[in-house]
């Protein structure tokens, strides 16, 4: 089993940055890919990043690529992402699985798949104002 519980998310100017966390507890943390997924209003989730949970592998894809970057401290069981240049089209829920199936050595077609994510979180709130 694998907890997870999203912070840092809150109200932020177009153009502005924020820096979103998932800190994670339980057995199989930090042997588990970590995935950061948004889901707009009426829209189906999206892929935003995901890292292994060794080696400096990460994977970015979505309307955010670019824009923003993952990292993963396993000492402290945390993921966070770092997202800059903010715009509108990013207000949504963000949420981080973990998926314990996801080898290091698989390639990032398995990181963008939301079903191979096992737990979630609940999921924090970005809102970025014009």
């Amino acid at each position: 089993q694998v907890q997870l519980v999203e912070s840092g998310g809150g109200l932020v100017q177009a153009g502005g940055s924020l820096r979103i966390s998932c800190v994670g507890s339980g057995r199989s943390f930090d042997r588990s890919a970590i995935g950061w997924f948004r889901q707009a209003p009426g829209k189906e989730r999206e892929f935003v990043a995901a890292i292994a949970w060794i080696g400096d592998s990460a994977f970015y894809g979505g309307s955010m690529e670019g824009r923003v970057t993952i990292s993963r401290d396993n000492k402290k069981n945390t993921v966070d992402v770092q997202m800059n240049n903010l715009k509108p089209e990013d207000t949504a829920v963000y949420y981080c699985g973990a998926a314990p199936s996801i080898s290091p050595y698989n390639d990032g077609g398995y990181y963008l798949d939301e079903t191979a994510y096992e737990f979630w979180g609940q999921g924090t709130q970005v809102t970025v104002s014009t």
